[in-house]
């Protein structure tokens, strides 16, 4: 006899305790902008709390590491030799699209969830826990039916267009890793083997605009400044009650791999993994570092502009 919804919830709450961890590999596209993102994601997680998510964009040679161990939180940018360090409950904060144990937790917990059996796969349709939840409320979660292992997420907004799409390649249940595998500075020199540091270039950048901004929102002000970097590039956005700063300038290589400790959370922007603070978010892209900062602004809202900020407005 088929097994049902709730019997498949039981299993999956069942194997999330019962396994050591994993080894995971995805892509994930984000579809919102003019043309499709697209990154190769690695997945480590060794119970209870490590984890190694590694974010490599193919075409930009642009590579990310968030890292949980014994130390803390960190998000890792190799190319920049930078590394942040949070004191954080990264992951379990919130929902987290390419970390198994985190679907199914949002399985178990949406009550209303719907469920349906192909031949291959199970699919459940849920509600999300995202720091944007208002612009990904549901999500369509794809599991194989011999033995659990996650197929594909795509994340929907409320009209069901699919927003972001993980493809699972390789679920490896019960995964063992070396020695180093969690190590912060391990990971930060093997990464660099692969991505070469940012040399001090100063070509010019190209500035960046948001493409979607707070209802009644309008540029205010648009000023370039010289900086011993280059050119510092703020536009500042606002109406009666909330204003938005955008500042833009070339990232500089750090000079030591020490982490810089910060009061925050580590934030996916899709494009790149970021530091959200109480009133603001900062980011590196393409060799570019982003300071969006907001009085009166909902951290919904901040990132809804953030994430809009990567890829010139066509004119």
């Amino acid at each position: 006899m088929e097994k049902g919804k709730d019997d498949i919830v039981k299993d999956l709450d069942a194997k999330v305790k019962s396994m050591k961890g994993y080894e995971a590999e995805a892509k994930l596209s984000i579809k919102t902008g003019t043309e499709v993102q697209e990154y190769d994601v690695d997945i480590w997680h060794s119970k209870p709390s490590f984890y190694r998510v590694s974010l490599k964009n193919a075409k930009r040679d642009q590579s990310q590491i968030i890292l949980r161990n014994t130390d803390g939180v960190f998000v890792l940018t190799p190319a920049l030799n930078k590394s942040f360090r949070f004191q954080s409950d990264w992951p379990q904060n919130s929902s987290q699209s390419y970390l198994y144990e985190s679907l199914v937790r949002d399985i178990i917990k949406d009550k209303e969830a719907t469920f349906k059996s192909t031949d291959k796969n199970y699919v459940f349709s849920t509600k999300t826990n995202y720091q944007n939840h208002n612009m990904i409320p549901k999500q369509e979660i794809t599991l194989d039916k011999k033995n659990l292992a996650p197929v594909s997420v795509k994340l929907l907004d409320s009209d069901s267009n699919v927003l972001v799409e993980v493809a699972f390649s390789k679920m490896k249940f019960d995964a063992k890793f070396d020695k180093g595998a969690f190590d912060m500075k391990k990971n930060m020199s093997g990464a660099q083997m692969e991505v070469p540091t940012v040399a001090k270039e100063n070509k010019p950048f190209a500035v960046l605009y948001p493409t979607e901004l707070p209802e009644g929102m309008k540029m205010k002000e648009e000023k370039e400044l010289q900086t011993s970097n280059g050119k510092r590039v703020i536009v500042t956005y606002g109406d009666s009650k909330k204003s938005l700063t955008l500042i833009q300038e070339k990232a500089k290589a750090s000079p030591t791999s020490d982490p810089i400790s910060v009061s925050g959370e580590p934030v996916d922007l899709g494009f790149a993994v970021g530091v959200l603070t109480e009133n603001g978010v900062t980011w590196s892209h393409e060799g570019v570092e982003y300071t969006l900062a907001s009085k009166g602004l909902e951290q919904h809202e901040i990132l809804s502009v953030a994430r809009s900020i990567y890829e010139k407005a066509e004119k």
